[in-house]
C-alpha cells in the first residue's frame, strides 16, 4: 500500500487521535472496564479492516504463518498490553501523570535504539528531546514547579509506565517488520492475536462483575477508540516509523499534550493561557531540531 501523505503530517494527526483516546479513556473510567474498553476497541476495529483487508490475509496467508513469531511479539505488545494497561491506569491515575509518563516514550525509543542498534544520535537530537520533553512539563503543569513537586505516583502511575514501555520496545522493533507484508495484512494479524490474548482477561472481568451499559455514549466511545487512536493511527504510525526511523517518529509523542490543550480549549470551553504558548512553542522548536537533523 503506497502512502503519498507526508510521514511527518501522519504522526500529527496520530497525535491528535491518541490525545483523543486519553481523553476519553479517563474521562469513561467509570462506565467501561478497562478490559473491557481493550477487548471491544480492537473487536469492532478488526470488523471495520477486514473487508479491506481479507483478500490481502488470504493471499499471504503462507507469509503470516512463516512470520508468526514476529507477529505475536507485535500483537501483545504493540495491541493487547500498550493499550490496556494504559486503560488499567487511567482508572486510578489523572490524565496529567498519564500524559507526563506517555512522554518519556522518545526519550526510551532513542536509549533502546542506540543501546541494540547502535543507532547514532545527534546533539540536536538529543537537544530537540530535552526542549520538547520541557514544553511537555510546561503545558502539564502550568508553568508551575510547585505542581510537578505535587505529583504523586500510584498504582494507576505504574501501569502506565508499564505501557509506555511495552509501546517503546513495540516502536523500536517496527522497522524489523516482514516487509512484504501489506500494512492491512500486518495490521489485522496483529489485531487478531492481541484479541486472542486479552480475551481470557476480558472473560475475567466479566466474571469479576465488570459490564457497560449500551448507550450512545458508551458506544459512540467505543467507536472512536476503534476507528482512530486503533485503526487509522496505527497504520499512520507504523509507515511513518518505516519512513523516518523510531527516534524521529517518537518525538511527535510530544504533540499528545498540545493537542489536549486545544481539545480542552474547543470542547470544554477552556481558554488559551501563556504557559500553553510557551509550551507549544519549546515543544515545536524540539521537534524541528530532531527532525532536522540527517540522523534517524
Amino acid at each position: 500500500m503506497r502512502v503519498n501523505v507526508s510521514p511527518y503530517i501522519l504522526l500529527i494527526l496520530t497525535t491528535l487521535f491518541w490525545a483523543g483516546n486519553f481523553v476519553l479513556g479517563r474521562a469513561m473510567n467509570t462506565v467501561i472496564p478497562p478490559i473491557t474498553l481493550s477487548f471491544w476497541r480492537w473487536a469492532l476495529a478488526l470488523l471495520i479492516l477486514l473487508p479491506f483487508s481479507i483478500r490481502h490475509l488470504i493471499s499471504q496467508w503462507s507469509l503470516i504463518q512463516k512470520n508468526w513469531k514476529s507477529l505475536i511479539y507485535f500483537g501483545i505488545l504493540g495491541v493487547s498490553c500498550f493499550n490496556t494497561f494504559v486503560y488499567i491506569g487511567l482508572h486510578s491515575t489523572t490524565a496529567t501523570n498519564a500524559l507526563l509518563l506517555n512522554s518519556i516514550i522518545p526519550v526510551l525509543i532513542v536509549i533502546i535504539s542506540w543501546i541494540f542498534a547502535k543507532v547514532p544520535v545527534s546533539r540536536s537530537q538529543i537537544a530537540g528531546i530535552l526542549m520538547s520533553l520541557a514544553g511537555v512539563v510546561t503545558i502539564i503543569c502550568r508553568a508551575d514547579i510547585g505542581r510537578l513537586l505535587a505529583l504523586r505516583v500510584n498504582g494507576g502511575d505504574l501501569w502506565v509506565l508499564l505501557a509506555v514501555v511495552c509501546w517503546a520496545i513495540h516502536s523500536f522493533r517496527l522497522r524489523l517488520r516482514p516487509a512484504e507484508l501489506h500494512p492491512l495484512s500486518f495490521l489485522s494479524a496483529i489485531i487478531a492475536i492481541g484479541l486472542a490474548f486479552i480475551f481470557p482477561f476480558y472473560l475475567w472481568e466479566i466474571s469479576r462483575g465488570g459490564r457497560v451499559t449500551l448507550d450512545l455514549v458508551s458506544c459512540g466511545s467505543m467507536l472512536y477508540v476503534a476507528v482512530f487512536p486503533s485503526l487509522l493511527a496505527y497504520l499512520f504510525w507504523n509507515h511513518a516509523v518505516v519512513e523516518l526511523g523510531p527516534n524521529k517518529a517518537g518525538l511527535f509523542i510530544h504533540l499528545m499534550p498540545v493537542f489536549g490543550t486545544i481539545l480542552s480549549i474547543v470542547f470544554l470551553g477552556e481558554s488559551l493561557q501563556l504557559f500553553h504558548v510557551a509550551g507549544i512553542c519549546l515543544i515545536s522548536l524540539g521537534i524541528y531540531l530532531t527532525t532536522a537533523s540527517r540522523s534517524k
